[in-house]
């Protein structure tokens, strides 16, 4: 096997994240050194950013609703947040704890992250059913349907993960700090 290379430019006081390891290639039975554009950074003890989380089981009930949004409030308050993101953080979570009360029987899992500016928040919940989750054309007269649809207008991005035991309803906001401008 190689030695680990350093990049030319890089000498002993280069951060280990910045070293490239190029591991042997097997190429039909015999060992080569990989072309360069094989050879990938690799993080041998990734530095952790300053990444905040942390999750909350909830009983399938409904004081579980306003119960997930008074912790989502709370934490992001902890972490320092402004009060415009937890706002909406709050109401699309208790969207999210509303839908896994409605489409499934058992614990729900709340977990909260925020890093590099960016809030995650997932709802992960035992519901069996397969089919991929999508946006409900709700009528006039609906009185529900509209979670999936506030979830889409106000996050950059969401979507639905299967897990062991059911699935996971995650969407992202982009989040700043209260004394960020």
């Amino acid at each position: 096997m190689s030695p680990v290379r350093v990049p030319a430019g890089q000498g002993a006081s280069t951060p280990l994240q910045r070293v490239t390891q190029p591991w042997p290639v097997a190429d039909g039975g015999r060992v080569r050194e990989p072309h360069p554009a094989e050879v990938a950074p690799m993080t041998l003890f990734p530095e952790k950013p300053d990444v905040k989380e942390t999750s909350f089981s909830l009983t399938p009930e409904s004081s579980s609703v306003p119960r997930a949004r008074r912790m989502t409030r709370a934490c992001l308050a902890d972490w320092g947040l402004r009060e415009e993101h937890s706002t909406v953080a709050e109401l699309l979570v208790s969207e999210l704890v509303t839908n896994a009360l409605h489409h499934s029987r058992g614990t729900i899992r709340l977990a909260l992250s925020f890093e590099d500016g960016l809030l995650r928040c997932e709802v992960e919940d035992a519901d069996a059913d397969p089919s991929p989750i999508r946006v409900y054309q709700a009528c006039e007269d609906d009185e529900r349907g509209r979670g999936l649809h506030l979830l889409d207008l106000l996050s950059c991005c969401w979507g639905s993960d299967r897990t062991c035991g059911g699935k996971a309803v995650w969407f992202e906001l982009p989040a700043h700090a209260a004394a960020e401008c």
